[in-house]
């Protein structure tokens, strides 16, 4: 789509799974996805609902979705904490669900119609992250959890840092992580690179009954970036197409010694010695946590979110333009 066909407001929708988490635009087709938590919406540009995928009982987070391959990828996880029973109450079930983490792989031009499953009308497949299971189960000496893990969320699709904007499109996985003060193992935001193809090839048809863990052996690479521990870790993960660096919007920390932003950006342009990214810079900016997109020519869907349990979510997808270090809505 050209810049002046962009609409400068694309409202969602209202939906009773969950808050938005994340949103991914594709431009050449025209439409949205939203991920609700336990259901991916996707509409037109003009914000009429073209299809949702429910039957989720774990939590999705951000997504992205990818040019290449037409398919929408994101965040999945199964915890037995706060947040896993918060959903499964949600949901009006009880039980519980085994710890597991996978990247979730939509076939976007499946999604034709609401109220579809994402097992049963095969539109959804996932791979299993078994290094983000060993780091969440990880425990010694009374220290649980490896790097604070609380699980994934960030996802993004884009080079890796110091390989050129036109090297091949990988897929990027944020950890959650634990707020924690009393702790320093916890104060770098960690993001697993997985190949597409591998992704891909390993993903499975996900029965929440009786789970798989067909899933990429190891990650092209795991790197770190020092930003100080966030609450939750980065909740979006967005390789910026203007400036080549990547978006990370998060949930401020609490360490004073840390800046303890909202948003940080980490140079695409170069990776240190054992997977080390340097902050190119923050920013104190309102939006991006529960979802951002960049689109070409400098603009950015950014998600500004309401709503509640008693009468459902809703967000709607600003049009943004940067504007030196920072973003200025339209």
């Amino acid at each position: 789509m050209k810049r002046s066909e962009l609409p400068l407001d694309i409202g969602s929708g209202v939906y009773l799974t969950g808050h938005c988490q994340g949103i991914a635009v594709d431009t050449e087709k025209g439409f949205v996805y939203y991920s609700f938590t336990t259901c991916l919406v996707k509409t037109d540009m003009q914000g009429h609902l073209v299809g949702t995928v429910a039957g989720l009982i774990g939590h999705m987070g951000c997504i992205s979705f990818c040019e290449e391959d037409g398919l929408v990828y994101g965040s999945l996880e199964y915890k037995n904490d706060s947040i896993g029973k918060g959903i499964l109450k949600g949901l009006g079930l009880q039980g519980e669900v085994k710890d597991a983490f996978y990247c979730a792989v939509f076939d976007a031009d499946r999604i034709t119609r609401p109220g579809m499953d994402a097992r049963a009308d095969g539109v959804m497949r996932a791979a299993y992250l078994s290094d983000v299971v060993r780091d969440y189960l990880y425990e010694e000496n009374g220290v649980k959890h490896r790097y604070g893990c609380s699980g994934i969320d960030g996802t993004a699709i884009g080079p890796l840092p110091g390989s050129g904007p036109d090297a091949e499109k990988r897929v990027l996985i944020a950890y959650g992580i634990y707020c924690d003060t009393g702790r320093d193992d916890n104060d770098d935001q960690v993001i697993l690179a997985y190949d597409r193809s591998d992704i891909v090839k390993s993903a499975l048809p996900l029965d929440q009954e009786h789970m798989h863990t067909s899933g990429p052996s190891v990650p092209l690479c795991r790197m770190f970036a020092r930003t100080g521990n966030t609450d939750w870790g980065i909740q979006n993960l967005e390789y910026d197409r203007t400036t080549g660096d990547y978006i990370a919007a998060v949930y401020p920390g609490k360490k004073p010694i840390y800046a303890n932003k909202p948003m940080y950006f980490f140079s695409g342009a170069e990776m240190g010695p054992g997977g080390r990214l340097r902050v190119s810079g923050v920013l104190d900016f309102p939006y991006g946590s529960t979802g951002v997109a960049s689109l070409p020519e400098g603009l950015y869907y950014f998600s500004e979110d309401g709503g509640n349990r008693e009468n459902g979510w809703y967000t709607h997808a600003h049009l943004y333009v940067r504007e030196g270090k920072g973003f200025l809505r339209l």
